[in-house]
């Protein structure tokens, strides 16, 4: 079935200014099999000043943090009742097999939005106690408001899933928002809004912009009235658009990726760690931003834990998502497809072993075979850059002075994985580690409670938790005079 996408506006389905369309392409077939709308500034301005309008004595400004709270669980509601739809959505968009979406992203997406649900009536002041007015007594208070209309951009390995945890956070806060979901997977994004409405939520919180970052994430980016930009994607879009939000004084959020370490210290459980290993590397095909592709062996076991992970590699059924007996689909994109191959091509070149995999040429479909290298060394462009495919590189480490270092050894600072049953060891480099978040014998998992993010290159801000609705709001003082 063709589908026919539109922008999502002010409450109701719209085409772009000017009637251009971009087509979808079915990563499993290389096939079109619909097309959306493409965005323009316009399309941009009007849905901005859609949802600026709620935020300026429309409907939503009108409610109170125990109303928002209702409807973010009416959301929630809806969102586990069309499940199986969602999951198949973003599953298709990108060659995924569904039983993962169903499993993780939305079950976590559900999550954030309950969890969002009992922060937007916790978003307090404070009284504050100040030294007075020119002798004359005053209370001090603030309040905490939000921060206006945001530009969300989302990219396409975990489509829903990102999307709430923007959504769920700033809706919390009474903010409203303009999403750019990613041109590959439109359709969870635009689902979403119309389970908003369908919710009660007022026509222009929630507005959709299909597109491209060249034109709809600009124009977000450069709107005099967006108050902050909450992106998801590569450090050089990050980047871009930090200098473009800069020069307005836009907020800024941004989540761009990694090159996880996971570390395996001969005394771990072998059996634990390989299948933590591999569902760090494999899972989603490798595109999560998370993903724990350096993985770093203590010498005593690096040699069987290295031939353990090509054997899991070489055993991974790779074909068409939608088949039951298969565990891994294609890339998501031509583009991705042909990265991907590119790095495994440098690995050979500069010198890593290969032990599983290889450079990919399939008949039809972005297929690429799960691939494991041995035998290499920090310095080499498959353990510094983020690949974003099933791709995993095995590096050698004798003290855990040298495993914490190498793990540092990166631009990159999101997640990473300790593989140890010493508990005092646990802590100690879980301590010493760079990043955003660390998981000991369990791969970094997502919860709504926690907060999300990275340092480094990995990006600034965090996602998830209370902190998550905190940051959609400015907290502004208020200084009364009391007189005697």
């Amino acid at each position: 079935m063709t589908q026919h996408l539109q922008h999502f506006i002010a409450g109701a389905a719209a085409d772009s200014s000017d009637g251009r369309r971009f087509d979808l392409i079915d990563p499993v077939t290389e096939k079109v099999y619909g097309s959306s709308a493409r965005g323009t500034t316009e399309d941009v301005n009007r849905a901005v000043e859609a949802a600026r309008s709620q935020l300026e004595g429309g409907a939503w400004s009108q409610l109170s943090g125990s109303q928002r709270s209702r409807l973010l669980n009416k959301l929630a509601d809806l969102v586990e009742r069309d499940t199986e739809q969602l999951a198949d959505m973003d599953a298709n968009a990108i060659g995924r097999s569904p039983m993962e979406p169903r499993r993780m992203d939305l079950p976590n997406a559900i999550a954030n939005l309950r969890a969002a649900a009992g922060w937007a009536n916790q978003l307090e002041g404070r009284t504050i106690p100040s030294g007075g007015y020119f002798g004359t007594k005053t209370l001090s208070y603030t309040v905490r408001e939000p921060i206006g209309v945001v530009g969300a951009i989302v990219p396409w390995n975990s489509p829903l899933m990102i999307t709430v945890w923007k959504l769920a956070a700033l809706l919390a806060a009474g903010c409203t928002v303009v999403v750019k979901p990613s041109e590959e997977t439109p359709q969870s994004a635009l689902h979403l809004a119309a389970l908003a409405k369908e919710a009660g939520f007022p026509d222009g919180v929630i507005n959709i912009v299909t597109g491209f970052g060249a034109e709809v994430g600009r124009a977000l980016c450069e709107h005099p009235d967006i108050a902050k930009i909450s992106f998801t994607g590569s450090p050089e879009a990050g980047r871009e658009i930090q200098r473009t939000a800069g020069v307005l004084f836009k907020r800024v959020a941004l989540e761009l990726g990694g090159k996880s370490p996971q570390i395996v210290f001969d005394d771990a459980s072998f059996e634990d760690a390989l299948f933590g290993c591999s569902l760090g590397l494999f899972a989603n095909q490798g595109q999560v931003c998370a993903a724990g592709s350096r993985i770093l062996v203590q010498r005593g076991v690096a040699e069987r834990f290295a031939a353990a992970l090509a054997q899991a590699a070489s055993s991974v059924k790779v074909g068409d998502p939608r088949q039951p007996d298969t565990q891994m689909g294609p890339v998501a994109k031509k583009a991705q497809f042909d990265r991907v191959n590119r790095y495994i091509q440098l690995g050979i070149d500069q010198g890593a072993t290969l032990l599983a995999g290889g450079v990919s040429n399939p008949d039809q479909g972005f297929f690429v075979r799960p691939t494991i290298f041995a035998n290499a060394r920090n310095d080499m462009a498959i353990a510094r850059d983020e690949i974003f495919g099933p791709v995993g590189t095995v590096i050698t480490f004798d003290t855990e002075e040298e495993a914490i270092a190498l793990a540092n050894d990166s631009s990159y600072g999101l997640a990473a994985t300790v593989w140890t049953t010493n508990l005092a060891r646990a802590h100690r480099v879980a301590a010493a580690l760079k990043t955003g978040a660390v998981g000991v014998n369990c791969w970094s998992p997502l919860d709504a409670n926690l907060p999300w993010g990275g340092v480094k290159t990995s990006g600034i801000g965090r996602e998830g938790g209370f902190g998550g609705a905190v940051a959609y709001t400015e907290e502004k003082v208020v200084t009364v005079l009391l007189p005697n």
